[in-house]
């Protein structure tokens, strides 16, 4: 008996192939260092009345690669998997689960619908755990009367879907995820089985046309507004930033006519909260959000773990409780666990990945690695935290948490109604004023990746965090499904990034001593992103001008210095595609990660480092931007047939063409040479890398070619953004070619 007690709720185990990777990322640097070398001592040869400023700057641009790259090892070097038992949790601690207390976020109901919203609320409710140990709180910051109506329908739909998916152990348990796949997979079952299918779908078809005509109209109908006392707290609603704390417990215990399921069940607290705003008051977004919510959950029902999960990834597996609680239970390594972090996967991901929106290699690949290096960082949603070390709760060798103490939830004598007004102070404007809130307690202020410094700070204070990527993906959300909206994402990501570099926050002094050397070089990936910039443009656009002089940038093919360049092009790119393919993308998936990974650094990082600037000189103000969930019908179809979205003018779009038509224009021009001139080929022998690397820059770009030149479409980009980038592309080819 002694030893079941003391049997491991999870294991650790260590990625096969460690010892080849390591040589071959040795042997990689060593080429590095070549290039280094012959970038040094041979800058005397650099051609032309600027080549030595060139030629420094190609050093620059490599020694940035290399320097990166290296970086980038940490994350590489020890993966490590876990593995939870969920039958050993089971047997030792069923009677004695935990509350958890579970955080939806959302900010915009025009961008992020109500009808969306709620369908996550719905796939957390009905998690595979006891529900009187289950509350969900909803955090809704644009106060709408439409995301509470939809709420509120909701919360009488879910007594009959948790019985549904308990006794048909119904996955996914989002209603709408769910539906979807039984159409798409057909459905064989018995009768009983398809009688009570039918009649629930026809409830949750009823629901979402209610949902969806309130949202259509911006109006809640009528007699529900007066059917629910909630709505009253709207009276004194001026604006979305300007309006008292509302907030509505819609399911509790303590109302026991109303919290219980058709079957006769306890269902799970259920809270609706929009925290009081004022215009004079800053509300720090999604992070201010959060910590109100820490502060009310603790009034209502104080869960000892925490999960927090975005308004548009719902839960895909039912079992993902219990698979983190096998983490913080464990009673030899569980006491040193603050969070754990599941990956975020995306449903609308197209086979062939046509934006990079899986992040693959980062979830499958990098936070293994982190994971090995002292724990993953925090990445917003699909987290489970411990609520003291959320709050601020410093590690110590003799912190124990006694899971065997059981939780019996005796709450306050107060009514609902006194406990709903206790709480409403908890959620002011200015409760936060002269406290810790935001720099030692919750999620940390100043910053629009408010999750990387929380994660950061937590594991600077002693704690460790695990990840977690279960062979059923925990939490599915959605990516965007244009190139504007990808690259939108990604700025304010490397932007966000980029200031905790050079914030108190940044890893290189913050975590000096208190992590791991690798884990302080693991965040600094993430926070060179937009810097990285730099080195990329140049090499995008350098090599290619210097082709229409004739001046050579690289070694020649015979010279013995071309070794190192052609080891690591060959080298790294068959790497990544092994990688690519280890984490089950396609041959044309990762051909569009490198698109995408080019986009990336040639406009969105540019502009996040342009952004960033600004804002240290005061011109520019902190902004948070929030992804559009809503896609046009015709984009949709696009997105499915893998037809890159373009449709907007913008200036990240327009820097985009204006380097694919400069490459073009470029390489056509080596091509025409390379035929009308006397042994014009000779170039494939003093010139072959400066070649292929604008052929390459030709070739990832078709996509840009033909929404130019040949779509006839709306995603195709706009006139506007054409002429100026052929004019741009040509003022320049044409400038340096006379020079």
């Amino acid at each position: 008996m002694e030893i079941t007690e003391h049997t491991p709720l999870f294991e650790t185990k260590k990625s096969r192939g460690r010892l080849i990777y390591r040589s071959f990322a040795t042997s990689l640097f060593l080429c590095i260092c070549c290039v280094w070398i012959y970038r040094i001592s041979h800058i005397k040869d650099a051609k032309g009345k600027d080549g030595k400023w060139v030629w420094l700057g190609m050093f620059g641009a490599e020694f940035w690669f290399g320097f990166y790259w290296v970086l980038t090892q940490a994350f590489r070097w020890n993966l490590i998997f876990r593995q939870p038992f969920r039958n050993r949790l089971s047997q030792r601690y069923e009677k004695k689960l935990p509350g958890v207390d579970i955080f939806v976020c959302t900010a915009d109901p025009d961008i992020e619908p109500p009808s969306m919203v709620i369908n996550t609320v719905l796939s957390v409710m009905a998690y595979d755990y006891p529900t009187e140990n289950l509350n969900v709180y909803l955090s809704d910051d644009a106060g709408s009367q439409i995301t509470f109506y939809a709420l509120l329908e909701a919360s009488n739909f879910a007594k009959h879907w948790i019985p549904f998916s308990r006794k048909f152990k119904v996955e996914p348990r989002s209603p709408a995820a769910y539906f979807k796949s039984i159409v798409s997979s057909g459905y064989s079952g018995d009768s009983d089985h398809v009688k009570e299918l039918t009649a629930i779908k026809k409830l949750y078809n009823e629901m979402e046309r209610r949902i969806e005509d309130a949202t259509k109209f911006g109006e809640v109908p009528k007699e529900a507004r007066l059917k629910h006392k909630g709505f009253s707290q709207w009276d004194s609603y001026s604006s979305r930033r300007d309006h008292d704390t509302i907030l509505e417990i819609l399911l509790h215990k303590k109302d026991p006519e109303n919290s219980k399921d058709v079957d006769g069940f306890l269902l799970p607290t259920l809270v609706y909260l929009a925290r009081e705003k004022r215009p004079q008051y800053f509300h720090n977004f999604k992070a201010g959000a959060m910590n109100s919510l820490l502060r009310v959950s603790s009034n209502i029902s104080d869960g000892k773990i925490i999960l927090n999960v975005d308004c548009d990834m719902y839960s895909n597996n039912s079992q993902s409780v219990r698979d983190a609680l096998c983490f913080f239970m464990d009673e030899e390594k569980g006491h040193k666990i603050a969070y754990v972090q599941f990956p975020q996967n995306f449903e609308n991901v197209t086979k062939n990945d046509l934006y990079g929106s899986g992040l693959i290699s980062i979830s499958e690949v990098e936070f293994p690695g982190a994971d090995g290096c002292g724990g993953p960082l925090y990445v917003g949603s699909g987290c489970f935290h411990r609520r003291e070390s959320l709050c601020g709760l410093k590690f110590s060798d003799q912190y124990r948490n006694d899971w065997n103490i059981n939780e019996d939830y005796q709450f306050k004598e107060a009514s609902l109604k006194e406990l709903e007004e206790e709480s409403k102070v908890l959620a002011s404007c200015t409760y936060e004023e002269n406290t810790l809130w935001g720099k030692e307690m919750g999620l940390r202020y100043g910053c629009p990746v408010e999750d990387v410094i929380t994660g950061l700070s937590i594991q600077c204070q002693g704690w460790k965090s695990v990840y977690y990527n279960p062979p059923r993906k925990a939490f599915l959300g959605l990516a965007p499904t244009t190139l504007p909206q990808t690259l939108v994402q990604h700025k304010r990501w490397s932007e966000g990034d980029l200031q905790i570099l050079l914030s108190k926050y940044s890893p290189a002094w913050y975590g000096f001593g208190r992590i791991t050397l690798a884990l302080q070089m693991g965040y600094s990936i993430y926070c060179l992103w937009a810097p990285s910039s730099f080195a990329t443009l140049y090499y995008s656009i350098i090599p290619s001008l210097y082709l229409l002089r004739g001046i050579p940038l690289f070694p020649k093919i015979s010279s013995p210095w071309f070794i190192p360049f052609a080891y690591i092009i060959v080298g790294e790119a068959t790497y990544s595609l092994l990688e690519f393919f280890f984490c089950g993308g396609t041959f044309q998936g990762w051909w569009n990660e490198l698109r995408i990974w080019l986009y990336k650094r040639t406009s969105s990082y540019l502009f996040a480092c342009i952004d960033t600037i600004l804002k240290l000189f005061g011109f520019s103000d902190l902004t948070f931007v929030i992804t559009t969930k809503v896609t046009e019908e015709e984009a949709s179809k696009r997105h499915e047939k893998e037809i890159m979205e373009f449709g907007t003018s913008s200036p990240m779009l327009t820097v985009l063409a204006t380097l694919a038509l400069l490459n073009l224009f470029c390489f056509l021009s080596v091509l025409k040479n390379a035929v009308l001139r006397e042994g014009g080929f000779g170039i494939c022998e003093t010139m072959v890398l400066q070649v292929l690397l604008c052929g390459f820059l030709v070739l990832i770009n078709l996509p840009i070619y033909q929404a130019l030149f040949f779509r006839k479409d709306n995603g195709k980009l706009p006139g506007s953004v054409a002429t100026k980038s052929v004019l741009l592309a040509l003022c320049v080819v044409t400038f340096f070619s006379f020079a």
